[in-house]
């Protein structure tokens, strides 16, 4: 019932974790960092970071045969809530027909010392 998702279009689990999860009908993807799948570096302003995670998303979630257009939920984490209006601007390009629900959190550090982490659930196709 359970089924792992993966994809090299997307920067490896850096623990032990999958890059998302498909099960019920939907898809749970983990926490996205703006990790290049190429070279493993975390780089740019929070705008390009967005970016990044959601391009990292977007190639997972299409690894479990759904896409940005099915996604439910978001929750985002960034390293200094100053960033929110950077990154909602980033958001918004990706999410452009009815947006899924959302939650934003300021938290103390991200693993990488990235600026900006987005999980997701989405409706499976």
């Amino acid at each position: 019932m359970k089924e792992q998702v993966s994809t090299d279009k997307a920067p490896a689990a850096i623990g032990p974790y999958s890059q998302a999860i498909k099960c019920n009908g939907l898809v749970f993807v983990s926490g996205q960092l703006a990790i290049d799948p190429e070279s493993g570096e975390v780089k740019g302003d929070v705008k390009e970071q967005t970016k990044t995670v959601l391009t990292n998303l977007s190639a997972i979630l299409e690894a479990a045969g759904t896409g940005l257009a099915n996604v439910l939920k978001t929750t985002v984490y960034l390293d200094d809530i100053g960033d929110f209006a950077a990154m909602n601007e980033v958001y918004a390009t990706f999410f452009t027909d009815a947006p899924p629900a959302r939650a934003a959190f300021e938290v103390a550090k991200l693993p990488k010392s990235a600026l900006v982490e987005i999980e997701a659930v989405a409706a499976a196709e």
